[in-house]
């Protein structure tokens, strides 16, 4: 495994090992010794193509993130929203996907989504926390002051983030 760090401090993308041959592959997806984090919850999601998921964050018990493609493809997209950060409101994307093995750790503090590429989309999500349903906020996938350059135009949405607040709105909560 090889650990590439951004300019976001302490999320990083992570080049896992995979061993190909004649039957299939074997992948190494997480080792807690190289990252440092405690994974107790781990959840899996189907997706067919042009699925959005997200913006999704925790208040309470803020979630870390490892994020894996099993099968498919994915535009990955992390926002920051720790209040006393340098990249506050940014967000950074990436592309995700089985051939690609590559996974990204997402700190607490962010909102985490994604696009789905492929016509069939499997994520594994590893979390740093349990899940917390009386504190999942949703921010606008399409809000204006983030500006996420989402790949696809037609887009499959859930009526909750369909729903989702604006930053700016979820700043204001949050203050």
């Amino acid at each position: 495994m090889i650990i590439k760090k951004t300019k976001f401090k302490d999320l990083f993308i992570i080049q896992n090992k995979q061993f190909k041959d004649r039957r299939g592959y074997f992948k190494e997806l997480l080792r807690e010794k190289i990252i440092s984090k405690r994974f107790p919850f781990v959840v899996a999601s189907f997706s067919k193509k042009n699925v959005i998921r997200g913006l999704h964050l925790q208040k309470i018990n803020s979630q870390g993130k490892h994020v894996s493609v099993l099968k498919g493809k994915i535009f990955d997209v992390a926002v920051d929203l720790r209040k006393e950060s340098k990249t506050h409101g940014q967000y950074y994307k990436c592309i995700l996907s089985e051939e690609n093995s590559k996974s990204i750790f997402i700190p607490p503090g962010f909102a985490h989504g994604f696009q789905t590429l492929d016509k069939e989309n499997y994520v594994i999500y590893s979390c740093t926390q349990y899940r917390n349903s009386k504190s999942e906020k949703v921010i606008k996938f399409d809000d204006k002051d983030i500006n996420i350059k989402w790949p696809l135009k037609k887009s499959i949405i859930s009526k909750k983030d369909k729903l989702g607040v604006s930053l700016k709105k979820f700043q204001k909560l949050t203050k």
